[in-house]
Order: C-alpha cells, then structure tokens, then sequence
C-alpha cells in the first residue's frame, strides 16, 4: 500500500509523539549516546590543549630560570636542558611560551647566524691581553658586525697583543648560550682566563657609551684581579662626562660627526644639508640610564648645536631628561618644519632596543609614533660599532691606556 506524502508526514510525526509518551527510548538511547561522544570529544580536547600549555609552561620556567644575571654551577646544564625542551615542542606548543621573562621569541627569533661570530674565549693568550668589554647582544647580526667589528679593529691595530672579549651581562651571555651553543665569557671569568694564561699586562677596553653604571661596576670587578696583573682601563666611547648639559669635548665632536655623516650616506644624502633641503631630520635614539651620567645626551645635543646641525636630534628609550623623550623629540622635529625622519639608534650594538623600540611595529615603537604624528619614517638599523670611524676612536682610546703602561 503506499501513502500520500501527507499522509507519510502524519504517520512519522504520530510515531515520534507515541515513542516519547512511552519514554522514547529509542530517541533517548541515540541523543545519549551522540552526546557522550560530543562529551569525550571535548574533554579529548580539552585534555590535548592542558597537556600543550603544561608543556610550554614548562620551557617558560626553564627560561625564566636561566634569564638571570647570576652564573652557577647549574648554569651550564639549564642552558642545554632549556634549549633541548624547547626543540621537543610543536610548533603550536611553542606559541603557547610565555613566563615572566620567556616568551616564543627567546628561542624562536632568527637574529642571524651566530657562527659569523667570534666569542674570543680562546687561550693562549700570551703576557699582553687588550680585554674588550660590552654590554652584550643576543642578536647574532649585529654581534658580529658592531662588537665584532670593534674588536676585529683593536687586534688589527696592535698585532702583537691578545684581543679578548667579556660580556658584563650574564642573561644575555646565557641567551645565546642556550639558543646557539655560543659561550662568552662574563667579566669574572675573562678575567680569570688571563690570571690562568699567566698575562702580566691587561687593557681594558669598554665599548660603553659613557662612564655609566655598568663601567662603575667594570672597575669594581677589576679591584679583585689589580693584584694578579698591571690592569690599566681605556675611556669609553664619549669620554668623560663633565657637569652638565654644556660640556662637551673632542669626543662627542668626533662621534657627532662620524655618526651623523654615516647616517646621510646611508639615507641617500650627500650631506645634512641636502637632507634638511628635503625636508629630513635625523633622530638619533640612545637608551638613557637614571645614572648621573645621563647628562651624556643632553651633552650630544648640545655638541650637534654647535657644529649647526639643525636638522638632528637626540632622545632616549627611557625618555629623561623629559626633553629625550620620543614625545618631545617629535615635537621638536615637528617644530623645526621636518616631514621626514631617519631613525638610528645612538647606541653601539643594534639590538633589542634598536630592533623592538626604535624600529618595531608596536605602537609604541618610534618609528610607529612618529608615523602616527604624520612624518615619513626610516629605520637604519646600525649599531655605532660598525663604523669605522667609531672604531678608530676605540683604537685611540686603547693607544691613550698602552700609554699609560710607559
């Protein structure tokens, strides 16, 4: 017999009402069990996405835990079991990094290739070592060319002594440890590398902007080695620091000028001039410090007064004093009838600082508040270290402490 389609849609809708008034069991057995699978299904998922974050969570306190400036005995073996947890992530767990210091970038980033650099822990060392201290970057790039190219100058100027290197940051020093398989040597342990290779006479050469915080604790760490060697420590890159915001010397002349016409040319410009006529300034962007050396910038504002440079200016990362800050250079900028800016860190490495809060994409970037304030932005991302000129000064300032041995 066959129905009407009607007739075929009454039946069914009859059958459903009677299999619910008897409990519908039927119903109630598939609905049940679709909804456990739905239900096993999302704690499966809910299970994968806790066992993903616990993993990752786990590498973040391996990272935090080496992201201090304190070396152990442990130090060693928490760089490598950091790096090896790490490689063992997927790569949706490592998106998932992120601790009070750790985040996917501390392995994750591509700075280069660190096998262009030279760490100069080497021994052999001989009686005369020139021991070039910094700062530090994780940045391979601008590691070799900016540190490197500094040191690279000092050996080729004196033959005949031992160029070293010593990093005064521990966390950065175990960055690349961890991340590249790259030791550097810390200030304590260059130091006891050249009391062990038997060197009676030490240069120190800083490659510090000023006479800041981190040389105030360079010379302290050399108070517990002037026994063991004739330790005598060169100027850092400006020289002294003097007063106040007028004083200036040779120095700051010289790097002004070097730093200034390397920034032109790499801009397209001839000259200062033919890029004020095309409606340019330069920014040069230094980190600041609460130190009493901060003066120092104020100090390179006032030297590019001098020589009329009208179309530069100073600030600082840290924004003090307040007319450092980005907020009052662009004004400055926009003041002096500029459209244009070319940013540069005023800085010898290019790194974080320069790669993140000089010319990221950030808002609060530089290079996005000056963009946000209407002027055309670019970015140079060169460290002072790479220019030759720089480099000289470095090489004097070494001849300035070899002098002092005679």
């Amino acid at each position: 017999m066959r129905f009407s389609k009607a007739t075929t849609a009454l039946i069914s809708g009859a059958m459903a009402v009677s299999l619910a008034a008897c409990g519908g069991s039927a119903a109630t057995g598939a609905g049940s069990a679709a909804g456990s699978a739905a239900g096993s299904a999302v704690e499966a998922g809910s299970s994968a996405e806790s066992a993903d974050q616990e993993a990752a969570d786990k590498v973040a306190q391996m990272i935090d835990d080496i992201y201090v400036q304190e070396r152990t005995d442990q130090t060693d073996q928490q760089c490598a079991d950091a790096k090896a947890a790490w490689d063992a992530l997927s790569d949706a767990q490592k998106e998932l990094v992120e601790g009070e210091y750790a985040d996917q970038d501390y392995f994750g980033r591509d700075t280069g290739d660190a096998s262009k650099d030279d760490p100069l822990n080497q021994d052999g060392i001989g009686e005369k070592e020139i021991l070039v201290t910094s700062f530090g970057t994780s940045f391979n790039d601008s590691r070799a060319s900016d540190i490197g190219g500094i040191e690279k100058a000092l050996q080729a100027a004196y033959p005949d002594w031992s160029v070293r290197r010593a990093f005064t940051s521990q966390i950065i020093i175990n960055h690349i440890q961890a991340r590249d398989g790259e030791k550097i040597d810390n200030v304590d342990q260059a130091l006891q590398r050249a009391v062990d290779n038997g060197v009676k006479t030490l240069v120190v050469q800083p490659t510090h902007l000023m006479h800041g915080a981190e040389y105030d604790e360079l010379n302290e760490a050399l108070d517990a080695y002037r026994d063991k060697m004739n330790i005598v420590v060169a100027e850092p890159l400006l020289g002294e620091v003097g007063a106040d915001a007028t004083v200036i010397n040779a120095d700051k002349q010289a790097v002004a000028e070097d730093i200034t016409a390397e920034a032109a040319k790499d801009a397209g410009y001839d000259s200062l001039d033919a890029a004020a006529e095309d409606g340019a300034a330069f920014v040069f962007m230094g980190h600041g410090t609460s130190h009493e050396a901060n003066v120092t910038y104020d100090q390179m504002q006032t030297q590019v007064e001098n020589l009329a440079y009208k179309n530069v200016f100073i600030g600082t990362v840290e924004g003090k004093p307040e007319d450092t800050s980005c907020e009052a250079v662009i004004q400055k900028v926009k003041d002096a009838g500029y459209s244009k800016v070319v940013l540069r860190p005023l800085m010898v490495v290019a790194g974080d600082h320069a790669n993140n809060d000089m010319a990221g994409d950030d808002d609060d970037s530089w290079k996005s508040q000056f963009e946000a304030a209407g002027m055309e932005v670019a970015p140079q991302l060169g460290g002072l270290g790479q220019i030759p000129a720089i480099q000289d000064i470095y090489v004097q300032h070494t001849a300035a402490a070899i002098a002092q041995l005679q």
